[in-house]
């Protein structure tokens, strides 16, 4: 859900640990300055789980275990686009796979690395570079890709997914999260999260950049990817609880895999 600038950091860690490798800068213009200072002014606070990336740490344990349900982890080559501090990439990581997170959010990255350095988190690396010049790179190299609660904040998510499609291997599989755009969610996830329960800080999210299911299933659809799942997440303020389920009005994510190659 991050994406912000900043100067170049590397790293000499070793021993599987996590290492931000910026030789490939990125010039991306798929992306939103504004987006970028809103997420990396907050960055220093990704890993505090009382501070607004909360529902973040919340909601990682149910999204990881569904991703886990459809595509085993353990000796994957995994990618997270967009991966902010790395709360998804850091988690798959503990779970046997593979991780590059990406992002172009210098300041984010610089979080995840410390934490996976602090948690000694084996087999995750960082990069800040953007998806698209990463799928001229790299094109085929991953056996699951995650991209998620990011699509709402570029300009072109189309672009994003198909550079995931290109990322991921023959057969290999691609997971979105995002937000509904519909009176429901603008009342929810932006009314109510961000200036009622100030769950998120206002200004999180733009209604106009939410995405209708039905939008990312084109863009899936028109990339070369098959929409194989569909989950919603929902939340108890008075609990406050989440959950999924079968409800896509608000938070939903999407299961894609890429077609096996004849022969």
């Amino acid at each position: 859900m991050s994406f912000g600038a900043g100067p170049e950091m590397s790293s000499g860690a070793e021993g599987g640990f996590a290492v931000v490798d910026n030789q490939h800068m990125n010039t991306s213009s798929n992306v939103d300055p504004a987006e970028l200072a809103k997420f990396s002014d907050l960055a220093h606070r990704w890993w505090d789980k009382d501070s607004e990336f909360r529902p973040l740490h919340q909601i990682n344990p149910l999204r990881l275990d569904w991703i886990a349900s459809l595509c085993p982890l353990a000796d994957a080559a995994a990618l997270d686009v967009g991966c902010g501090g790395g709360i998804l990439a850091d988690a798959m990581a503990r779970r046997g796979a593979q991780v590059l997170g990406i992002d172009l959010a210098t300041k984010a990255l610089r979080v995840a690395q410390l934490h996976a350095l602090e948690a000694q988190t084996p087999n995750v690396t960082y990069r800040e570079v953007s998806a698209e010049a990463l799928a001229k790179e790299q094109p085929g190299q991953y056996d699951v890709v995650t991209c998620m609660e990011m699509l709402e904040h570029v300009p072109d998510p189309a672009a994003i997914v198909r550079a995931c499609r290109t990322l991921v291997k023959p057969g290999g599989w691609v997971f979105f999260s995002t937000i509904n755009r519909n009176a429901k969610s603008f009342l929810f996830a932006i009314v109510g999260a961000e200036y009622v329960l100030g769950m998120l800080p206002k200004g999180t999210h733009s209604y106009d950049r939410l995405i209708r299911p039905s939008e990312l299933a084109r863009y899936c659809r028109d990339s070369g990817l098959e929409l194989r799942h569909t989950r919603g997440m929902e939340y108890n303020p008075l609990t406050r609880r989440y959950w999924l389920s079968a409800d896509t009005s608000v938070n939903y994510m999407f299961a894609t895999q890429r077609p096996s190659e004849l022969g």
